[in-house]
């Protein structure tokens, strides 16, 4: 099972002691799958860092924010061991490495710069057994952040929210890029405005409810009774959306396609979109995000839904991730409806790995590590090749009932993580 929320990781007590632990922290924290995460950091201290976890059988996610308690930097590094001998596999918005039970998170180009007083977000995923407790022994630049008490202290720091600027991701992605980056603007592309970002849209551009210019309406496979216009009723941010009307029955495909080149974008293929839809998702198979993968025959890699809950699905051969067992899709999550939700999603074109998050929270059984896994990616393995996407087209398409209607707004595409 995964266990979301802020928490310190290896507090896997029995219900009672767990009610225990809520009765003391009651008074600190609004809603405890929800709330503050533990801050380290006291007089003199170099940081503040709040680890913001999510974890489940042999795995886990972080989302770690760092305060700079001390003059102004232009690049940082945020050291740390495990306790538990727990190691790295991946990250965004940061470069980690790991030496035994070292790790350390250097800043990138684009987030190297933290004032006085100002924080700084990055994740990471990994593995664990055993034992799966949260670091006490930051250091930000060299310098301890544990100040005179040289303890971790439960002091309260902001949580992570539905937000426009979530502050825990896995985004995968991305999460993937987790929440670095500034709330979404009135223009719709906040946090995508950089180097290697090909597609960056809040449809601020369309000045119709018809779509022209970096957009344009397809129907990669064949065309039902589905439409797409450009909505000013309903938006993310900005005064604009994407509305898909998706029709039930067998070919009823209709996408926003995007015009951008990305053949281009890679290694590492990122993409990020807010999405609010109002029905919840069939039991039958739909996708809402198709990309051809010319190192398949430009068939289409396609995130979507199936028995409830979010599914990648490949159009060559038919195989999902997870796989459509009452395991695999435990491992899946649904869509929430009438809510906007902040989908991120990174796939490796060198190589098997894809993750995906749901509000900065990575999907386990949205992940693929290469290593086939009972009920995940096993049957997704079965083709070795790295999937190569040349396309983004968002919208609906059904292959028996499912008729939903969906909004797109905040929609980006690069080669660099790209935060909620």
């Amino acid at each position: 099972m995964v266990r979301n929320g802020a928490r310190t990781y290896g507090s896997r007590r029995g219900r009672g002691a767990v009610l225990a632990a809520l009765a003391v922290v009651l008074g600190l924290l609004a809603g405890f799958g929800q709330g503050p995460a533990p801050a380290w950091g006291a007089g003199g201290a170099a940081c503040q860092v709040s680890w913001v976890g999510n974890e489940w059988t042999g795995g886990f996610t972080a989302q770690v924010t760092v305060t700079n308690a001390g003059a102004a930097v232009s690049s940082w590094k945020l050291s740390w061991t495990f306790a538990a001998g727990q190691q790295v596999t991946s990250g965004w918005n940061a470069q980690l490495a790991q030496s035994g039970t070292a790790v350390t998170a250097s800043s990138l180009s684009y987030n190297g710069t933290v004032a006085s007083g100002g924080s700084v977000s990055f994740g990471l995923q990994g593995t664990w057994s055993g034992s799966d407790p949260t670091p006490a022994d930051f250091a930000f630049n060299g310098a301890s952040c544990q100040g005179g008490s040289g303890t971790p202290s439960p002091t309260p720091t902001p949580s992570p929210t539905p937000s426009p600027s979530p502050s825990s991701s896995p985004s995968p992605s991305s999460s993937p890029s987790s929440s670095p980056s500034p709330s979404p603007s009135s223009s719709g592309s906040t946090g995508c405005a950089r180097a290697g970002t090909v597609v960056c849209s809040g449809f601020e551009d369309q000045s119709g409810s018809s779509l022209s210019g970096d957009w344009t309406v397809a129907a990669p496979d064949c065309s039902g009774a589905g439409t797409v216009t450009v909505d000013t009723a309903v938006a993310h941010s900005g005064g604009r959306s994407l509305r898909v009307n998706g029709q039930a029955g067998y070919c009823n495909h209709v996408f926003a396609a995007a015009t951008a080149n990305v053949a281009a974008v890679g290694p590492v293929v990122y993409a990020r979109y807010w999405v609010r839809h109002t029905t919840a998702l069939p039991a039958d198979h739909i996708a809402m995000v198709t990309m051809a993968d010319s190192a398949d025959g430009n068939k289409h890699l396609r995130l979507g839904g199936q028995n409830g809950a979010l599914q990648w699905n490949r159009e060559s051969d038919d195989a999902t991730l997870p796989a459509q067992s009452p395991v695999g899709v435990a491992q899946s999550v649904p869509l929430p409806v009438n809510q906007w939700v902040c989908v991120r999603f990174a796939v490796d074109t060198t190589k098997q790995s894809m993750d995906t998050w749901l509000n900065d929270r990575l999907v386990p059984g949205l992940h693929d590590d290469g290593v086939p896994t009972a009920d995940i990616d096993q049957q997704w393995l079965s083709r070795t090749a790295a999937p190569r996407p040349v396309t983004l087209d968002l919208g609906w398409e059904a292959y028996g009932n499912g008729a939903d209607t969906l909004w797109y707004d905040d929609v980006a595409l690069g080669s660099a993580p790209i935060a909620c």
